[in-house]
């Protein structure tokens, strides 16, 4: 009988890290072009999510072309190579001018505002460039 519990558990759980891992990758992949999702997490959660979940997806994911633009350099020498990182922070910047000028409210103005301040610092402060 506690065999039998152990089994289903451990597929429960094997199910849940699999549901986790699909969820963070369309969130990665809605990261790509909304500022406020950020891709390299959410991948980064995804795999960590298959590898305890299948061995199938997280090779897949490891394959992908989305893995290795997004994730790849990060995962491997927690840098990111300085022209990703005038990429990354154009397209920021360009998105959340966007929602800045859309916004409705002052608050969310700001808000939005703090935040690209925040992500520029930690890209270019933070994380190291690759050489």
């Amino acid at each position: 009988m506690r065999l039998v519990q152990l089994f289903k558990r451990k597929v429960f759980m094997k199910v849940i890290y699999l549901s986790l891992g699909f969820v963070s990758l369309g969130l990665g992949i809605l990261g790509i072009p909304l500022p406020i999702l950020p891709t390299t997490p959410f991948l980064l959660l995804a795999i960590a999510c298959f590898a305890r979940s299948s061995k199938r997806f997280e090779k897949w994911l490891y394959n992908t072309k989305l893995y290795q633009t997004y994730v790849a350099d990060f995962r491997e020498t927690k840098s990111i190579a300085k022209g990703r990182k005038k990429k990354i922070i154009i397209q920021i910047y360009v998105l959340m001018g966007i929602s800045i000028i859309f916004a409705p409210i002052i608050w969310v103005k700001i808000g939005l505002f703090c935040l690209t301040v925040f992500i520029t610092y930690y890209l270019f402060k933070v994380i190291p460039d690759k050489d």
